[in-house]
């Protein structure tokens, strides 16, 4: 049965810069060898992820790039700007406001602390639910 984390940013470190939080979370998916797609808003968004990712974690390197190469079946973390098709993997890491359309196996929600994100996550809390889909909460 698919899953949804909802993982609610409180902690100062990622309250301040909330894309660290998709970072921790893309290191743990490759750590733990689950090629993962990151549904970024917009553009600007999927470079700021792929910037930060080579620099949030000296000591960490996890294979990136932004959809839309020739070598994305190959690479570990995928960047999905909206727009960009890409083949279904089993995680996503959802930043975009709608719930994520495809097969997958684990859906990681990342909502920040304001008041207008916390609004769109119980939206989609709500729609997970309504397709039979397991939701899970962690604050952050």
């Amino acid at each position: 049965m698919p899953r949804a984390d909802f993982y609610l940013i409180d902690k100062p470190r990622f309250r301040e810069q909330p894309l660290l939080l998709v970072c921790e979370l893309a290191k743990r998916a490759f750590a733990a060898q689950q090629p993962a797609l990151v549904l970024a808003r917009d553009f600007e968004q999927a470079e700021a992820i792929d910037q930060l990712l080579w620099d949030f974690d000296e000591d960490a390197w996890i294979p990136h790039q932004i959809a839309g190469d020739d070598d994305d079946d190959n690479t570990a973390v995928l960047i999905v700007p909206p727009g960009v098709e890409t083949p279904d993997r089993p995680m996503l890491i959802n930043l975009r406001e709608t719930c994520p359309a495809g097969r997958y196996e684990r859906v990681l929600e990342v909502v920040a602390a304001e008041h207008a994100e916390r609004e769109g996550s119980r939206t989609r809390w709500a729609e997970y639910k309504r397709l039979g889909i397991e939701v899970a909460k962690h604050d952050m």
